[in-house]
């Protein structure tokens, strides 16, 4: 099964091949050989091939299953062999560093959460690949085949070269050339991605976004960007970023942002952004609030606006008109089925959600807004599953596949 515009040379064809014929074992297994030549268009005797090549790596494996319907002895299928197949999968963010050891079947077999501060003596490259050499030293008893490491992180990166040129928080960052210095160091393919990019991806793969072709996923988070899916594929998922909606300015005299620019939508609408504005009307004369005197944090403000509080309720419409305004003009551009948000902010969705859906119908054309769906993701960017979005999207293409059937 090739798709339109793949070049025809032999090695790209293999690859697409594979890596459908996978997929299609993942979706539909247990399989018959018959049934998957069918599903992959493609003859019975390159199916025998590839499926030959996948048993003996032990990627897949025979399994019997009874055929719907039939009342006689159990037939033969293909099913994904995931046992004994690892990768790592990290996430970076503000003061930590999460590092995932999951199965080829994106089953976690352990996950910790490590300290990763803004400040320190070493560069920031030197730490991520010493705490990756501890995180595998602690856990080498369980470790078995690796096979890729999948890294996903804030800032303005080129996922295609693993390049980061620059970063929130962590401002030594100018151009760490994070994906080949790993993989030199560990022999290892790395896969390099923004956060928000593979978010977009597990929401496509596992979660809200499951079996929809065009989708806007808008994250509001200590930073703030989005993710397109266009057509059943994530929009730049090789290229140098995804939609960069955080760096859309919204206010020419606004705060400076890492980025160099004034008055981004993400100096005005992140969770840091959000706190701080809360500070402020608090040292005014308001009328009372529920957050004076408590312990400020985005939770303690959707809770407050959840209970009716005036500040804290004008403080999440606003966020939400800012977004909704930057969607609207996405939703012209990408007539999407479903839109959605993925934030801690979601803890008072009744409130931020109408107020972003407002500005969609209003400055949206109304042909593509007014069926669209707006929703929570099933997911918050925490833990390692966008990392292992990555890993299960080269093993779709193909790419992962014949590096291991390479050996």
């Amino acid at each position: 099964m090739i798709p339109d515009g793949q070049p025809g040379h032999i090695d790209q064809i293999k690859q697409t091949n594979v890596g459908a014929v996978y997929r299609l074992i993942d979706q539909f297994g247990p399989i018959s050989r018959i049934e998957l030549s069918k599903k992959a268009q493609l003859a019975p005797a390159s199916i025998t091939k590839i499926v030959r090549e996948l048993l003996q790596a032990h990627l897949v494996l025979e399994t019997e299953f009874q055929d719907p319907g039939s009342r006689g002895r159990p037939a033969i299928g293909l099913a994904l062999d995931t046992q004994a197949w690892h990768y790592l999968s990290a996430r970076i963010s503000l003061g930590s560093i999460t590092l995932g050891l999951r199965d080829l079947s994106s089953k976690l077999v352990v996950e910790e959460v490590l300290p990763l501060p803004e400040q320190a003596h070493q560069p920031l490259l030197k730490r991520i690949i010493s705490e990756i050499d501890q995180f595998f030293i602690r856990h080498q008893r369980k470790l078995e085949r690796l096979t890729a490491i999948a890294i996903t992180l804030p800032g303005m990166i080129d996922a295609r070269r693993g390049i980061v040129h620059r970063m929130p928080f962590y401002h030594d960052v100018f151009d760490m050339p994070l994906g080949d210095t790993l993989s030199e160091h560990t022999g290892l393919p790395v896969y390099v991605q923004h956060d928000i990019g593979a978010w977009t991806l597990a929401e496509s793969l596992y979660g809200a976004s499951r079996g929809c072709k065009n989708v806007v996923q808008i994250v509001i988070d200590h930073n703030v960007g989005a993710g397109v899916i266009t057509s059943g594929r994530v929009l730049h998922a090789g290229s140098s970023s995804v939609a960069e909606i955080g760096h859309t300015q919204v206010d020419p005299y606004g705060k400076r942002c890492y980025c160099g620019n004034h008055g981004c939508l993400e100096t005005v609408a992140s969770t840091d952004s959000i706190l701080d504005l809360v500070r402020q009307r608090l040292t005014v004369p308001v009328p009372a609030s529920l957050l004076h005197g408590v312990s400020l944090t985005i939770e303690a403000v959707c809770d407050a606006a959840n209970r009716g509080d005036q500040l804290a309720r004008d403080v999440i419409i606003s966020v939400g008109q800012s977004v909704g305004r930057i969607l609207a003009i996405m939703v012209n551009l990408f007539n999407p089925e479903k839109v959605l948000i993925g934030s801690p902010l979601n803890l008072s969705q009744d409130i931020l959600h109408p107020a972003i859906m407002s500005c969609i119908q209003q400055q949206s054309l109304p042909a593509y807004s007014e069926n669209i769906k707006l929703e929570s993701t099933q997911f918050y960017n925490q833990g390692t599953m966008p990392g292992a979005a990555l890993v299960k999207d080269a093993l779709y293409s193909g790419s992962l596949l014949i590096k291991l059937l390479q050996g």
